[in-house]
């Protein structure tokens, strides 16, 4: 539970952070309520809808060497736009593009400050040596 709740805290931040770094990205209300319920629309997204849009892609990633995927990070908050109603805007698909390349630097960045990587496993203790 806890490693969900830093991870909605990472993409909250990260989104508030593209939508104020980028114009055409905005959030409608500026509230934390709002923002904590697009940063979640945003990560159930990610994890329901996008394996399956990579899947499908497979080819075209491969094709294009995996810049397709910069594509694919746009889709995903074009259908966050699209479900989030008029709390949340994307103005087109090169918004759509540019903002997922700074939600995931800025995410990334954060995961790494606040050390919570993909792993998730409890740290390893060193036998100590006499």
């Amino acid at each position: 539970m806890r490693a969900f709740a830093i991870r909605l805290i990472i993409n909250a931040v990260a989104l508030a952070f593209t939508a104020w770094l980028l114009p055409g990205i905005t959030i409608a209300e500026n509230s934390l309520g709002s923002v904590l319920l697009i940063a979640l629309l945003f990560g159930i997204i990610n994890a329901l809808v996008k394996p399956i849009i990579v899947i499908m892609s497979c080819p075209l990633l491969i094709l294009t060497l995996g810049l397709f995927y910069l594509v694919v990070n746009g889709l995903m908050l074009l259908l966050t736009d699209a479900l989030a109603g008029e709390r949340f805007e994307v103005d087109g698909i090169w918004w759509a593009i540019l903002g997922g390349l700074v939600l995931g630097f800025v995410g990334s960045v954060l995961e790494s400050l606040l050390g919570a990587d993909e792993r998730d496993e409890p740290p390893k203790v060193l036998p100590s040596g006499s």
